[in-house]
């Protein structure tokens, strides 16, 4: 009789996801749909529940370390890599989003939120060079350098070496700030600086440096920081 109660309720639930999307489901609830794919038979209620308890939401929970899931919440491997799996592929889908509009990235606008959609799932500093044509259209996005959460160690030399590797004529450049504010510190300003030089010798221009945090960015070129390549 149990195994029927519990089979009616995923029933229920997928037909309200079929008709409304996740419109009105508790974030336990969303939870708990998602863990049907770990668990045929069990009831998944009680487990969603805690570990929304365990990480006071369901974003804290998305952004934790699988490790660190499993272990705190007493759950398999599977059931924390999929659980850590949503962020990453949220990030895949939004750049996949994002690259099928865009043509060029002439304005600050459209790398920002291109840049927002890229760090979606990310808890540690990354940093990335958009490297763009004559048009500035956008041909490669190069991962530079990847850190811990407040600190990213960014070489020009690499910069410079994915340029010429994919032919850029301009640069945006762009890293993210998971847990502060998106206001540029003193360090992402002197290496915004010595990147601009670096480059101007190659007659490749950094048009921009943008900086996420969160759902927001900061824009060096909207701030006049940087003008026609120049710092």
């Amino acid at each position: 009789m149990s195994t029927n109660v519990h089979e009616n309720h995923r029933s229920r639930m997928k037909e309200r996801f079929v008709k409304n999307g996740l419109e009105g489901f508790a974030e336990h609830e969303v939870l708990e749909m998602l863990l049907y794919y770990c668990y045929p038979r069990r009831d998944t209620n009680e487990i969603a529940h805690r570990l929304i308890k365990e990480y006071g939401s369901l974003y804290n929970l998305f952004e934790a370390d699988t490790l660190d899931i499993m272990n705190r919440c007493n759950i398999t491997l599977n059931v924390a890599v999929l659980v850590s799996m949503i962020p990453k592929v949220a990030n895949l889908y939004f750049r996949s989003k994002a690259e099928r509009r865009i043509t060029r990235m002439d304005n600050a606008g459209t790398a920002g939120q291109y840049a927002v959609s890229l760090f979606v799932g990310r808890t540690n500093e990354a940093f990335y060079a958009f490297c763009l044509d004559t048009g500035r259209r956008l041909n490669h996005i190069s991962l530079i350098a990847e850190g811990t959460l407040d600190e990213t160690p960014v070489y020009p030399r690499e910069i410079v070496s994915e340029a010429l590797k994919h032919q850029a004529t301009s640069l945006i450049l762009a890293h993210n700030h998971p847990g502060g504010t998106m206001k540029p510190s003193r360090k992402d300003v002197e290496a915004t600086r010595k990147i601009c030089e670096g480059l101007r010798f190659l007659s490749i221009r950094v048009i921009d440096h943008i900086i996420v945090a969160g759902d927001k960015y900061y824009s060096f070129a909207e701030k006049d920081q940087i003008v026609d390549g120049y710092y």
